[in-house]
């Protein structure tokens, strides 16, 4: 197993509005394709203004299946082109793999 963490970095004042986005014509679309949600954050200490999220994967090769799926839905690339324009600054994406003593494996 693998988790995925991609961290989104915002510009000041705009991570409400792309969770709201996200949240009604977005999450539904990677729930069909991706599944297995971890958990989806924002930042309070720190670097602020930025939404991470993690999903767990079989393996790299499962993720990269999901998500070339996820690319070929119509439904997806009408939520990227829709994005409200202007509010992602940068996005990092990590593969972490658990360790053997990981409550999570």
């Amino acid at each position: 197993m693998i988790v995925e963490m991609r961290t989104y970095s915002l510009h000041v004042g705009k991570v409400r509005v792309w969770l709201d986005y996200y949240e009604k014509n977005g999450l539904a679309i990677q729930e069909r394709h991706l599944g297995r949600l971890v958990g989806f954050f924002t930042t309070e200490t720190g670097r602020l203004n930025q939404i991470v999220h993690m999903r767990a994967y079989d393996s790299f090769a499962d993720r990269e299946t999901r998500r070339a799926a996820m690319m070929r839905d119509p439904d997806w690339l009408e939520f990227l082109r829709n994005e409200p324009p202007g509010l992602i600054v940068a996005q990092e994406s990590q593969i972490l793999q658990p360790t053997g003593f990981s409550p999570l494996r």
